[in-house]
């Protein structure tokens, strides 16, 4: 798709109720330690946090606090509503959508997107809910000669739900099946933000932080979503159901919840994991991270027994819940996750002496009972994938042992993913944007300060237990500071899936929203600046209450002077879809193909033959099966140097009619050598690279040149298997002839031929 641009249209462009976390001050004359007051707070899920000092600021009266918390969520939904109208405008103005005819609409789908949405659209169409459901349940159109359960192989109730929604709703005739799609992704992020601003307030109990988090999130879009350009890629939907999980998980780790309160949260968090692992097809690995958090928090003694046991037990029904959901998926029963927590439990119950003995002691109980539960959930996962007989998520694992250099490079699944920039290591220019709107400044200092805050507590826990008496005094002294489980969480949350977004730039999405949670905390808690004023000798009350409200203020005051002038300017920057190619491809099909004829080709454009022709397709970007990925890889040799007769036999093993080759990809300069599609099919084959470079010693010439290549000189040996039918700039479309002479090669999808 080229945009082109279109003329610019000029564009216009209280006091803080704030809730005061407990925390203590030491006045600069002074350098005598006092015993904070003891006042049981109030309940408040949105109330002061406490800190690591056990200090206090003066309460507010309850009707103060109502009005403090209104503002709050006032400005919340402010930012969120912000949020939404902001990608709805960059979308709009990217591609004119508006004035887009359906083809060019449905065009604008790309890659995988295409293929979610035209499940939504195929739901619409049906006669009814209960065929629309059927057809999904029972479809013979995503995978020739295959007939297939897409709820279970995908994650696409989130299509289905809407489209019931779209029929059952009044909204015909006021709103486009499409709208009703893209504005639902929308409001999502307005969830999104919602969630982040919450989770930051909860840590540092001011709405303050909440607001420097939305406006964050906004500032840093580049680097926080891509749903402006990728509306239904699963992770849009996902997402902020992770982030409201994320809230929910931090409000049951805060102290002095009442038990009502707890169940609440419990339950919010079980829905969320639902909803989050329903929509998403990698949900297992995200959730395997935030395990190894709960595993960790665990035995350093700063979760009680029945927090972790409920965590896991919450992240276990949520993932037997969409196991039930999706028609019993064995990727599920197989993933890691399970695995772990299963052995993670088990070990635990049969060691019940893990937090006795000495430091030393305590240090080899906690190396060797991790061994044992890796070892044990290692054990439990390969027995499962061998009863269940799973492959599906085996490539997954290859991309992961080929990105460390833990096994072969020839991989053709895995080098597609390492091809990929969004699966290299992350950018450092990321790091340059994330610093010119001030996130990283406070960031690396808040996680580094922290850690080493967490560490002092995790020795102390650690360490052998005094007295009873001992421990109060030593509390009562202030020698004692307890570090708050919530911090902790968010903490190690922000670290570990920080290091996974470092090793795959695609997951940095995960990580980008969380951190500007993590560095509005730093700025607008008490704990660090306390700790600051106190190395200072000048931790005063008033000190301290001023810095925490006046940084952030002037913060946001000079993010609105240096970036919303630029906001206004991107918004106001018009340009227009432009891509008449796919536009004519897509025509022609739709009127010059039979109904039922099989397409093949690269998963990209046949997603988009999917939605907008409804043809049938032999292959797609859903690649979570090992199957279809083996038949990608056969249809796939049309790019490959092949002779015309094995093609042909793997095109007509996989039951394809027509076969559509594109030029970006034939006659790629994308990537770099040894990264082309056409690359990696040699290497896979054994054949060596086009092009000037090195060649391994054991790669070999072929010995028939390059299939989308030869094709085009119309030749005999090709016109006798295949006839042009249509053809432009980018597109070439060739159809498969039923009589050839017989070549004695009866297989079905024949393997490649070295």
């Amino acid at each position: 798709m080229d945009v082109r641009k279109r003329a610019k249209v000029n564009q216009a462009g209280s006091s803080l109720g704030i809730l005061p976390p407990g925390s203590s001050g030491e006045r600069c004359s002074s350098g005598k330690r006092t015993e904070p007051a003891r006042i049981r707070e109030g309940v408040f899920p949105l109330g002061r946090s406490g800190s690591f000092s056990g200090s206090y600021l003066p309460r507010r009266w309850p009707w103060q606090r109502c009005v403090s918390m209104a503002a709050g969520l006032f400005l919340a939904v402010l930012l969120a509503v912000a949020q939404a109208w902001c990608v709805n405008a960059i979308h709009e103005n990217l591609l004119w959508f508006s004035q887009l005819t359906e083809v060019e609409r449905e065009i604008s789908f790309r890659t995988e997107c295409g293929l979610y949405y035209s499940y939504y659209k195929q739901m619409l169409q049906a006669p009814s809910i209960q065929e629309g459901l059927s057809e999904l349940i029972h479809d013979n159109l995503t995978e020739s000669k295959r007939t297939i359960n897409l709820l279970q192989r995908m994650n696409i109730y989130q299509e289905v739900f809407l489209s019931v929604l779209y029929r059952l709703l009044p909204l015909q005739a006021y709103l486009e099946p499409v709208y009703f799609y893209i504005y639902t992704v929308f409001s999502l992020q307005a969830v999104y933000v919602i969630a982040l601003y919450l989770t930051a307030w909860l840590l540092a109990g001011s709405w303050l932080a909440g607001l420097l988090t939305g406006v964050w999130y906004i500032l840093n879009r580049v680097d926080t979503t891509r749903v402006e350009f990728t509306i239904s890629l699963r992770e849009n939907w996902s997402l902020p159901f992770f982030a409201l999980q994320v809230t929910a998980v931090t409000c049951y780790l805060r102290p002095q919840l009442s038990a009502l309160q707890q169940k609440v949260m419990v339950w919010l968090m079980y829905v969320t994991t639902c909803c989050f692992c329903l929509t998403w097809q990698f949900n297992q690995f995200i959730l395997l991270v935030q395990a190894l958090i709960v595993y960790i928090l665990d035995i350093v003694d700063l979760l009680t027994t029945t927090q972790v046991t409920t965590l896991y037990l919450v992240q276990v029904s949520g993932l037997l819940s969409v196991w039930l959901l999706q028609f019993c998926n064995s990727m599920i029963l197989g993933s890691l996750v399970l695995s772990f927590i299963v052995a993670a439990l088990f070990i635990r119950h049969c060691q019940p002496d893990l937090k006795t003995g000495g430091l030393l002691v305590r240090l080899a109980k906690v190396l060797l009972h991790s061994i044992l539960v890796l070892l044990l959930a290692f054990i439990i996962n390969s027995l499962t994938k061998k009863a269940l007989q799973l492959r599906s998520d085996e490539h997954i694992f290859k991309f992961i042992k080929s990105k460390f250099a833990l096994g072969p490079t020839r991989d053709f699944d895995a080098s597609l993913y390492l091809c990929e920039e969004a699966f290299g290591l992350l950018p450092l220019d990321t790091l340059e944007r994330l610093a010119g709107t001030l996130l990283l400044y406070p960031y690396v200092p808040t996680v580094l300060l922290l850690s080493g805050m967490l560490a002092v507590a995790v020795l102390h826990n650690l360490r052998p237990k005094g007295s009873w008496e001992e421990e109060k005094r030593a509390a009562a002294g202030g020698q004692v500071d307890a570090f708050r489980p919530d911090v902790a969480y968010n903490l190690l949350h922000s670290v570990l899936y920080g290091l996974l977004a470092f090793s795959t730039m695609r997951m940095k999405y995960i990580w980008t929203g969380h951190m500007c949670a993590v560095a509005a905390y730093g700025v607008c808690g008490t704990d660090l600046w306390t700790l600051l004023l106190k190395a200072l000798r000048c931790n005063t009350k008033v000190l301290l209450r001023f810095i925490r409200y006046a940084v952030p203020v002037l913060m946001i005051g000079w993010l609105y002077y240096k970036f919303w002038p630029k906001l206004m300017e991107e918004l106001s920057e018009l340009r227009e879809f432009y891509d008449p190619d796919t536009v004519e491809l897509m025509t022609w099909i739709s009127t010059k193909t039979p109904k039922q004829a099989v397409f093949a080709g690269s998963m990209q454009l046949l997603a988009g033959i999917k939605l907008c022709t409804g043809r049938v397709l032999t292959n797609h970007p859903h690649y979570e099966d090992k199957d279809l990925r083996e038949r990608t890889r056969q249809v796939y040799q049309v790019y490959a140097r092949r002779s015309p007769e094995e093609v042909y036999d793997i095109l007509r093993a996989v039951g394809a009619d027509y076969v559509v080759l594109e030029n970006s990809i034939c006659y790629e300069r994308r990537h770099r050598r040894g990264c082309r599609l056409r690359d990696l099919l040699d290497l896979a084959n054994g054949h060596i690279m086009d092009g000037p470079g090195e060649n391994e010693a054991d790669l070999v010439p072929a010995s028939h040149p390059r299939f989308c290549e030869a094709i085009k000189t119309d030749a005999a040996a090709y016109t006798a298997l295949f006839t042009s039918t249509f053809q432009n700039k980018t597109f070439y479309v060739y159809r498969l002839k039923k009589k050839r002479k017989k070549s004695g090669k009866a297989s079905s999808e024949p393997g490649v031929k070295l």
